[in-house]
């Protein structure tokens, strides 16, 4: 649930703070997660689009080709977050897995 909280406190390892920190890397992550892909196909329908009013075939292919280079970029953006949080997984401890897992994923224990 995304309501901001300021009262509430969370505990990552050693460390007490405001449950609000985690609600908005959560939200940020998941707003990367959402609008690079939908960002990377508006404006590769906006590139490919132009091309095809031009009917030049130089510049069809120039759209294409700037419309798969956008694509690998929102691809590894996304892919980013993904192999982060598998790393991490794999060599954090389980307090701060919970901890990670509150940052990424809003999934907190809250004192």
């Amino acid at each position: 649930m995304f309501i901001l909280d300021t009262y509430q406190k969370i505990t990552c390892g050693d460390v007490t703070m405001p449950y609000v920190i985690a609600q908005i890397t959560s939200i940020v992550i998941l707003i990367i997660q959402v609008l690079v892909p939908i960002i990377i196909i508006i404006l590769g329908m906006l590139d490919l689009g132009k091309a095809v009013v031009a009917q030049k075939e130089d510049e069809i292919k120039k759209g294409w080709q700037t419309f798969f280079k956008r694509l690998l970029v929102g691809i590894a953006v996304f892919l980013v977050i993904v192999f982060v949080k598998f790393i991490i997984g794999l060599v954090a401890e389980d307090n701060e897995i919970n901890c990670i897992d509150c940052f990424v994923n809003n999934n907190c224990q809250i004192n």
